[in-house]
């Protein structure tokens, strides 16, 4: 699947690989454009994963097709050697992605995700909410917002979610990502990758929380450095931007 993608291309081309971009669930290639702006000296590549943004839908949706999607899309764009970024569900496919093309890929930067299958379910409500509105099908934000209150107290997770909604409708594929939780939830360990990866957690995440959350990423990842941002939960780059930014520009170098 050839994903919607956004270019940016620098005032000052460098010999520098490019950088690509992968948000989390439910979002879309907005989210990480805070970061985006940043690499003024490298092409960057947002991306809509499947079932999400304005990429296509599709009733499949699991890592190793997702990791598919974004190297055909780099096939169509013809880019061969490239870093990537991904946040959440986006940094489960950039891992993904290292197996699968492990001489493609220079550095990988994940942003509070481990390759380790999580039970607890944090989005309960949340998918009760954009179920109801679903159904509701409302005319304005304005009602959807007051509908997904009844489940959500977070004005900043309503926020988040309603960039993806417009005329009415979620652009993301609800049905497609709700059958598929499990699978987004879990994952199938990977043989060990060895050349340089950075996890950046928040502070105040359950995400890197665990001593298996850290087990996993040594096993899986026995290079990687592992750093905390302090005092931020799960969205660790849209709360502290330039902290996270500054850890992404180092580690780029």
């Amino acid at each position: 699947m050839i994903l919607n993608h956004q270019i940016q291309k620098s005032e000052n081309p460098s010999e520098l690989e490019p950088v690509v971009l992968i948000h989390g669930l439910f979002g879309s290639l907005s989210n990480l454009g805070m970061l985006a702006r940043a690499f003024d000296q490298r092409t960057v590549i947002q991306l809509d994963v499947r079932n999400h943004g304005l990429s296509e839908h599709s009733e499949q949706m699991n890592y190793d097709l997702m990791a598919q999607d974004v190297l055909e899309t780099l096939d169509y764009l013809q880019i061969q050697k490239f870093s990537l970024i991904g946040h959440s569900m986006g940094g489960k496919i950039g891992m993904k992605v290292a197996e699968k093309a492990e001489n493609r890929l220079v550095r990988l930067i994940v942003l509070d995700i481990a390759p380790f299958a999580y039970q607890e379910n944090h989005h309960e409500q949340i998918f009760k909410a954009l179920f109801a509105v679903q159904e509701a099908a409302p005319a304005s934000r304005l009602q959807a917002t007051e509908i997904m209150k009844k489940f959500i107290q977070e004005d900043m997770v309503i926020q988040f979610l309603l960039k993806s909604f417009t005329q009415g409708k979620w652009r993301f594929n609800l049905n497609a990502i709700f059958a598929h939780y499990a699978e987004i939830l879990s994952w199938q360990e990977i043989k060990p990758y060895t050349k340089p990866v950075l996890f950046l957690r928040g502070g105040l995440s359950p995400y890197i929380h665990k001593p298996e959350h850290f087990d996993a990423i040594k096993e899986q990842f026995p290079v990687a450095e592992i750093k905390e941002v302090l005092n931020v939960g799960h969205w660790l780059h849209a709360e502290k931007t330039d902290e996270v930014l500054l850890e992404i520009s180092n580690f780029l170098k």
